[in-house]
């Protein structure tokens, strides 16, 4: 059926509207007018994301029944579609961007697709706005009206900007608590939240659980992953935050499967039967995400990483770390699969100079971009730890261990960008990271294993929304070996705040009181300021 088909059509989702009036009737794609029998198509709601001075991506998804679990016209099929017909064409929707958020200073109205082949999701490319201030904007189908959503376009490059604020959220973990970190950050009223993975998890559990995943097990398959996404976007603080701040997202392992490293899963399935399953995963996280069409899923190849700029203040470099990495060292049967844990004794090949957490071509890609930056500053925004954490072994002759998911699974990677950040000299550079579900303050220095050799920039680590941390004992009893970190706290829930001025760079970790409970209050832990120019954690 040709795009629009399904307006005005008969049946299970929706039926012919008499004498329908108002705003739907006005707009591209509401001419014939229907109502939908199971309530609105923007259950999902709606969101903003990759901004730009002129523009941004305006998301949602046509999904009047999220977690229905099978095909209406065929019960062994089972598509994931949430209520929609999986044998019908695209769908035009209407959309209206206005200066205000009563919607009475329309500057942009017309005609949205959602994709058929993408889950009737819709990624709107905005374009052509005014740069530096925000705009609201919603959807409309028939005679349903989505929420009023909040976007912001980006200061141009050459304009002097005097600051922003950035939230930094990670691994939240639907079973293990409720979003409350999610509500609080929206009320921080940031410019931007950037995203660092592991926004779902695929896996389930069945203890200590204080909300339950859909299907009840691992997702694998395009329509479990929808499904994983449809539970989680219908979680009210985290559509809040979507609908009032624009975002930039990356990805870790969990939208795919726990550890997994490129074309290498955690469980030593076959790669090519690995690769089937990330496609469906890719996919899936493409039909959720407010990314742009520049992002549309190519089977299990998909791209993430870029550079955002925030007038002539801040460069953000967002990375993929999962994609085009190499194996993890020593992986196979007999040492482990995904992250574990190796010396470089027993397990030489974690030297090896050709491997890459980042892969080759991203790694030129994230030099060129460092090398041509004129921000103030950088911020290199990827999914896990960067600085090197030496854990005592049993057997002290065997020497350290090295976590092989982490950077330190991938030395001489790092090794290369410390020193083309020593090297290339961008302004201010700043990691921040995600993944270890804990709060960490870290120095990075040229020999990242000797704290003596030139400091070269500084780590943030967010901790989890709702993910269980790291031991915090087994952690704190190797902190001599570790002069690098500055703090670590892995017992608090919550997120980051880096608040940026022209002089100086303050990062809040912001902890939640109890993820269980779905009010809970909101204190900052810490806060460490790093100033202009001048390298050194000052609050450490």
């Amino acid at each position: 059926m040709a795009a629009g088909g399904l307006l005005g059509a008969t049946g299970r989702y929706w039926a012919p509207m008499a004498n329908a009036v108002g705003i739907a009737g006005l707009l591209p794609g509401s001419s014939r007018q229907f109502v939908w029998r199971h309530g609105s198509p923007f259950r999902l709601g709606i969101a903003a994301g990759a901004p730009r001075s002129d523009g941004f991506t305006l998301w949602t998804r046509l999904a009047p029944e999220p977690l229905l679990a099978e095909a209406v016209d065929d019960p062994a099929a089972d598509f994931g579609l949430a209520g929609m017909p999986g044998d019908q064409g695209d769908i035009e929707i209407g959309y209206e961007i206005a200066h205000d958020p009563e919607m009475r200073q329309i500057v942009r109205s017309g005609a949205a697709r959602a994709e058929a082949a993408y889950a009737f999701s819709v990624h709107l490319d905005v374009t052509g706005l005014a740069p530096g201030r925000p705009y609201w904007f919603r959807f409309i189908s028939g005679d349903a009206v989505s929420p009023i959503g909040r976007a912001v376009t980006l200061p141009a490059a050459d304009v002097e900007t005097p600051g922003a604020r950035i939230g930094v959220a990670s691994c939240a973990n639907f079973e293990r608590g409720y979003f409350s970190a999610y509500r609080h950050l929206a009320a921080e009223t940031p410019d931007l939240v950037v995203f660092l993975g592991d926004y779902i998890y695929e896996n389930a559990h069945h203890d200590g659980v204080v909300r339950q995943h859909s299907d009840g097990t691992a997702a694998t398959t395009l329509a479990q992953y929808r499904r994983r996404h449809a539970q989680y976007r219908l979680d009210p603080d985290l559509q809040a935050l979507h609908a009032y701040v624009p975002c930039l997202i990356t990805w870790d392992d969990h939208e795919v499967q726990n550890d997994y490293a490129g074309n290498w899963s955690e469980t030593f399935d076959d790669p090519t039967r690995f690769r089937r399953r990330r496609a469906a995963a890719y996919q899936a996280f493409y039909e959720h995400m407010p990314l742009p069409t520049s992002s549309r899923p190519h089977g299990p190849d998909m791209r993430v990483y870029g550079t955002t700029g925030f007038g002539d203040l801040i460069n953000i470099q967002l990375l993929d770390g999962r994609q085009y990495r190499s194996r993890e060292a020593c992986y196979g049967p007999v040492d482990g699969g995904g992250g574990h844990m190796e010396t470089l004794r027993h397990c030489p090949e974690l030297a090896e100079p050709s491997r890459s957490l980042l892969g080759l071509e991203q790694e030129a890609w994230l030099y060129d971009q460092l090398q041509q930056s004129r921000a103030r500053w950088n911020i290199i925004a990827q999914d896990v730890l960067m600085a090197p954490f030496l854990e005592a072994q049993p057997a002290p002759e065997h020497g350290f261990g090295y976590a092989t998911d982490r950077w330190d699974g991938y030395p001489a990677a790092r090794r290369r960008l410390l020193q083309h950040i020593h090297a290339a000299q961008p302004a201010n550079p700043v990691v921040v990271s995600g993944d270890i579900h804990s709060f960490w303050a870290n120095d990075l220095h040229l020999d990242p294993r000797d704290t003596a050799s030139p400091l070269v920039a500084h780590e943030f680590v967010g901790t989890s929304i709702t993910s269980h941390g790291p031991d915090y004992a087994a952690l704190m009893r190797n902190m001599a070996d570790n002069p690098q970190i500055r703090f670590c706290d892995t017992r608090q829930r919550g997120y980051m705040l880096l608040e940026i001025e022209r002089q100086h760079l303050t990062a809040h970790f912001r902890a939640v009181s109890d993820v269980t409970d779905p009010q809970a209050s909101l204190a900052t832990l810490r806060s460490f300021v790093i100033e202009n120019g001048a390298l050194g954690l000052q609050g450490a």
